[in-house]
């Protein structure tokens, strides 16, 4: 049984959930998201909360009730606070630098690469080695964010490479010499 999924949303007074069709609408003072709504639940929405609701003859049910419970949770918090993600280029002579609505990586390769940012991400660029990304929705944040890391992921000899600001390296032992 999922204890997330019978959990009331909050949302302040500036966020307004609609529901049209099977889609939830969440829109606030950063902007609009939009989510599907599975057809074995439906939502209540009422002045102090969502509430989602499982039709109780269906034993997926109770998982997606979860599930969709946080999604609309992160749309909430997604038009009123936002989300960020830091990324830090660990390498010498790499490095990034904005340039419109894209960013340029110089990482080593003979080509400078050119990744275009998605519609509703923002970027900023505070040192050459580091990168804030913000934007409203988690999902395509988290996965801008993976994209960026992926151009070049971070190697265990010596760390160099796109992470998370947070994320450990678990480092190597390189070959010693013969003794």
């Amino acid at each position: 049984m999922s204890r997330i999924g019978k959990q009331k949303i909050p949302y302040p007074e500036t966020v307004k959930v609609s529901q049209a069709g099977d889609r939830v609408v969440v829109k606030g003072p950063n902007g609009e998201l939009s989510g599907k709504i599975h057809p074995f639940l439906s939502i209540q929405i009422d002045s102090d909360g969502v509430q989602v609701e499982k039709d109780p003859e269906q034993r997926k049910a109770d998982a997606l009730s979860g599930l969709t419970r946080t999604l609309i949770a992160n749309m909430v918090k997604g038009v009123t606070e936002g989300y960020k993600r830091e990324l830090e280029i660990v390498g010498v002579g790499y490095r990034a630098e904005l340039a419109g609505d894209a960013l340029n990586f110089q990482l080593g390769y003979s080509q400078k690469i050119n990744f275009p940012l998605p519609k509703g991400i923002s970027a900023e660029v505070p040192k050459p080695t580091q990168i804030v990304l913000k934007g409203i929705d988690k999902a395509l944040l988290g996965q801008t964010a993976a994209k960026i890391r992926d151009l070049r992921k971070p190697e265990p000899y010596k760390g160099k490479g796109i992470k998370y600001v947070e994320e450990k390296i678990r480092r190597k032992v390189g070959k010693t010499g013969a003794k």
